[in-house]
């Protein structure tokens, strides 16, 4: 690991706004869940792009189109264009092109956002094994994506085609919960051939290739609410970021992480774009922020004092990621996440 282990969460003087001047941000359990847009984020992104801070949206799901997507955020009341809006269709359309010949037939398992992406390339989008394609290429296509299309990859990788994924998040956010993501069904395939595909998005580095490509982004922030796609994105690409606990990560994971899986920041929600953010500081044999001191005790961690809950899980971070060093914290936190009701 060459990046310096990160042992607490960062401090800011300025507002995120102000220290970053682009904000790569992600799209399911950040900015929205479903279709409906997450509590404050519409105003904090509001703000923030009236400050100058350029916003661009990043995401691993594959299925829609920029257009559609910026359609989605303009309708939802955060003006979007498409060129805002990067997926990982578009960082593994440019992965294969790398690899095939500009025209080449490419068999699609997943929706439109996989076609468009291609199209872009030169790429010929197909659906069958048997139109001759030279890659497969597997994204996310809905709830309703039908069964037989793991099929129709598996027939085309069993004869010797290589295999592309947009991303493996075995996860989605929705607005009834946790559901099944790309990296499930890609588990389908592999379960049948026995194969490995190139995966282009999030945390690998194509994606963020991508990323910097589109954007131009000079100091970037990362903004997710994964850690093993956001976070870990983040520091592969040696950038900064901030998680926000609108989506799949709780306050239990945050203390367990691994290093490449330590965010600079913590904050509830997008209103931490638009502060800055408190020093956590060494505290005897503790870490300090705000009112609240975390310590190591009996195989637990321990809280005193009182204050704001992030602060406190702040303070929490800092005490287990020193504890666990370049490995996971192993140590009992559920008695003081509980008391910051976390």
């Amino acid at each position: 690991m060459s990046q310096p282990v990160r042992t607490r969460p960062d401090g800011s003087g300025q507002a995120l706004s102000e220290a970053y001047d682009t904000a790569l941000l992600d799209l399911d359990g950040v900015v929205y869940a479903g279709g409906s847009a997450i509590a404050y984020a519409v105003e904090s992104l509001g703000t923030a792009r009236a400050g100058g801070m350029h916003l661009a949206y990043v995401t691993n799901n594959a299925l829609r189109t920029p257009d559609t997507v910026a359609a989605h955020l303009t309708a939802l009341g955060i003006p979007t264009e498409a060129g805002d809006v990067i997926t990982s269709a578009q960082a593994v359309a440019r992965l294969i092109s790398e690899q095939v010949p500009t025209g080449a037939r490419v068999l699609v398992i997943g929706g439109e956002g996989l076609r468009v992406a291609l199209r872009e390339r030169g790429l010929e989008p197909v659906e069958s094994a048997d139109d001759d394609p030279v890659a497969v290429v597997q994204g996310y296509g809905g709830p309703e994506l039908p069964w037989g299309r793991f099929a129709e990859a598996s027939y085309a990788i069993a004869r010797g085609v290589p295999w592309f994924a947009s991303n493996t998040d075995l996860t989605i956010p929705s607005a009834r919960g946790i559901a099944p993501g790309n990296g499930a069904a890609v588990q389908v395939v592999r379960t049948a051939t026995g194969a490995e595909p190139q995966v282009a998005g999030k945390p690998l580095p194509p994606m963020h290739r991508e990323t910097i490509l589109r954007t131009g982004a000079e100091r970037p922030l990362v903004v997710g609410d994964r850690l093993d796609t956001d976070i870990e994105g983040a520091f592969n690409g040696e950038v900064d970021s901030l998680l926000v606990l609108t989506g799949v990560t709780d306050g239990a994971q945050l203390l367990a992480a691994l290093p490449q899986h330590r965010p600079t920041y913590v904050d509830a929600d997008l209103r931490g774009l638009l502060t800055g953010q408190p020093e956590v500081v060494e505290a005897g044999s503790g870490f300090r922020c705000g009112g609240w001191t975390a310590t190591v005790g009996d195989e637990r961690l321990e809280l005193d004092g009182e204050g704001g809950a992030l602060d406190g899980l702040r303070a929490l971070c800092a005490a287990a990621w020193t504890a666990a060093g370049e490995g996971s914290c192993e140590l009992d936190g559920g008695k003081a996440l509980a008391r910051l009701g976390l």
